[in-house]
């Protein structure tokens, strides 16, 4: 099967979010159980090109009031080959989305235009794929342009769409029909229109072949009014085609066995490593150094949906009634930051900040940490709660999206679980839930080492996740010769 992933990001190339993280391991757990997969991105100014290679003769990409010309680049990575769009009107920026904290106004013309591009380039190089997966608003035009403006070549390409996070539609003017090609009759309730505006997320619902959410509580949550952004119906009309598929960990990367970015390494069946990381860590943000007291790490996005604001307003009676250590690392809202800051100075060597991103320090908080702190508000996935049960930190978590799916609460009765799980979205809650977690480290420590245990042997792999979206590639294909 050929299939061509299409997304606004992808590591090693461009990071904004977990999206850049999720579509190249797709990619390569598909191509690893014998399928051709490209991945698509725009040439944004920041990529490096010294490893890319160039098409000498331009792509025509046909956009609705003419033709444009772009370059096609490409380079193959652990077996993927990727592919770029270089349109510097639109991609030769400093940023990806926008700059200093601020979208481009012009956003809804630029992924169209790469929406489009990620069409035509199919002929261009005659590679016609069986599939093509678009990922989030920005290229949720494909689906509609497939179905609407049939594609001789690609009469037979199924679409799959794929939400990694339902709080951006990609809103835009009406005139962005005209733009792309599309007919005005889609400039309709029962089509693209919303509130007097075209909202690209619906269209890419309404079209797609089949639709997928990145686990299967958040494909759940967003058919309802409180999860739904406004597109609750849509999904509704859509229910039975759309499924959940939980995110994979690439274990090349995150394994506390093989991990070159800890001071020492562990497993299930030898934990001493984790201690001995642990101090590694206090030592090297400032904390005492204490192997035996309860370390509790953040690694997040300092935004309102992290419920991070929670955790500022309760982390002094938690620090003042409860033995335990806090280390934080991310950056994000100015005041969440500053909020954070103030605590470093009242309570020295028991509170470590680190506003930025540090790859090292990631890695070597999982490692270190006993439990890892999300209570996010809304989670569609979520990746740190998996990297922590791997290495034997237990998530402290809200019962929301991949959140609950991935976390199984602690049983007092059968002991075991692999972390920490609260249901009602309050202070009080997340401050007992705490407390239980560190209640469980110091009185039952038996419970919480088999914990530990069993949350590192949890089935995170890549094949698990490839092999359900080769199940929506086939569900996708057999739905598009019924629609034809």
């Amino acid at each position: 099967m050929k299939i061509l992933l299409a997304s606004a990001e992808a590591v090693p190339f461009a990071k904004v979010g977990g999206l850049a993280d999720v579509v190249p391991l797709i990619a390569r757990s598909v191509t690893g159980l014998g399928h051709e997969v490209h991945v698509v991105l725009p040439l944004y100014a920041s990529i490096d090109r010294t490893n890319l290679t160039h098409c000498d003769q331009p792509m025509i990409v046909n956009m609705g009031y003419g033709i444009e010309f772009c370059r096609l680049w490409k380079t193959t990575n652990l077996g993927v080959e990727f592919l770029f769009i270089e349109f510097d009107r639109y991609f030769g920026r400093a940023g990806i989305y926008g700059e200093n904290g601020e979208g481009y106004r012009d956003n809804w013309e630029r992924f169209s235009f790469f929406s489009r591009a990620a069409i035509d380039l199919c002929d261009f190089t005659n590679w016609i794929p069986d599939v093509i997966h678009s990922h989030d608003w920005h290229t949720g035009l494909i689906p509609v342009m497939l179905r609407e403006q049939r594609v001789y070549r690609l009469s037979k390409s199924a679409s799959v769409f794929t939400i990694h996070n339902m709080a951006h539609h990609g809103y835009s003017p009406r005139g962005l029909l005209n733009f792309v090609g599309l007919p005005e009759k889609l400039f309709h309730p029962f089509a693209l229109e919303a509130f007097g505006a075209i909202n690209i997320m619906k269209g890419a619902i309404l079209y797609a072949d089949k639709i997928t959410a990145v686990s299967q509580t958040y494909a759940d949550e967003i058919k309802t009014t409180e999860h739904g952004c406004g597109l609750n119906d849509p999904l509704m009309y859509r229910a039975a085609d759309l499924i959940g598929i939980c995110n994979a960990v690439d274990s090349d990367i995150w394994s506390p066995k093989n991990d070159p970015l800890i001071p020492a390494k562990f497993s299930h069946n030898n934990l001493a490593g984790k201690g001995k990381c642990k101090l590694a860590l206090q030592e090297k943000v400032g904390l005492n150094v204490d192997e035996n007291i309860l370390l509790i790490g953040v690694i997040s996005r300092l935004v309102e949906q992290k419920g991070l604001d929670m955790v500022c307003d309760i982390l002094p009676e938690l620090l003042d009634n409860l033995h335990i250590q806090f280390v934080l690392l991310g950056a994000g809202d100015s005041v969440l930051e500053d909020r954070f800051r103030f605590y470093t100075n009242n309570y020295g060597g028991r509170v470590a900040v680190k506003i930025g991103y540090d790859n090292s320090l990631s890695h070597m908080i999982e490692a270190s940490a006993d439990c890892f702190l999300m209570p996010s508000r809304y989670e569609p996935c979520g990746m740190n709660q998996m990297y922590s049960m791997l290495y034997g930190t237990l998530p402290i978590v809200h019962a929301t999206g991949g959140l609950r799916d991935t976390v199984e609460n602690y049983d007092e009765q059968s002991h075991i679980g692999s972390g920490f799980v609260f249901h009602q979205l309050d202070h009080r809650s997340l401050y007992n839930t705490v407390c239980w977690a560190c209640a469980t480290y110091y009185d039952r420590k038996q419970d919480f080492v088999a914990m530990q245990k069993y949350a590192m042997q949890k089935d995170f792999s890549m094949n698990k996740m490839a092999n359900a979206y080769l199940k929506v590639y086939e569900y996708s294909l057999k739905a598009h010769e019924r629609s034809r």
